[in-house]
């Protein structure tokens, strides 16, 4: 099925071990992995496809969730228009591009495209 705009489309946690992570996930839930380089891995089978990225800092907010847009400038300038903050501008990855901003309250979120 087709990403559908607006809606939850992929989650993001961050993790200090990649491997460790990796091992510890598919263990308990038998949770498959595609590694992207030395600091992210994508996984599946588990309800709603997500990521780990390497981080050395405290985790004190580890999930990202990532909606996804076919539009990624048109929702940015709404969102802006919206009062969100643009936390990482628009970047490049194997599949599309994304951004990510703060709502109002400071949560952070990302969307994507093609």
């Amino acid at each position: 099925m087709p990403p559908t705009n607006n809606h939850i489309n992929y989650i993001e946690f961050k993790a200090t071990n990649l491997e460790a992570t990796k091992s510890f996930y598919s263990n308990a839930f038998g949770w498959k992995f595609t590694d992207y380089g030395d600091s992210y891995v994508a996984f599946e089978t588990s309800g709603l496809d997500g990521g780990f990225t390497i981080t050395d800092q405290p985790i004190t907010n580890g999930a990202l969730v990532v909606l996804y847009h076919n539009n990624l400038e048109e929702i940015k300038e709404k969102l802006i228009q919206l009062g969100a903050t643009i936390s990482v501008d628009v970047f490049s990855f194997p599949g599309g591009k994304r951004f990510q901003f703060l709502d109002p309250s400071g949560n952070e979120l990302a969307i994507w495209s093609e």
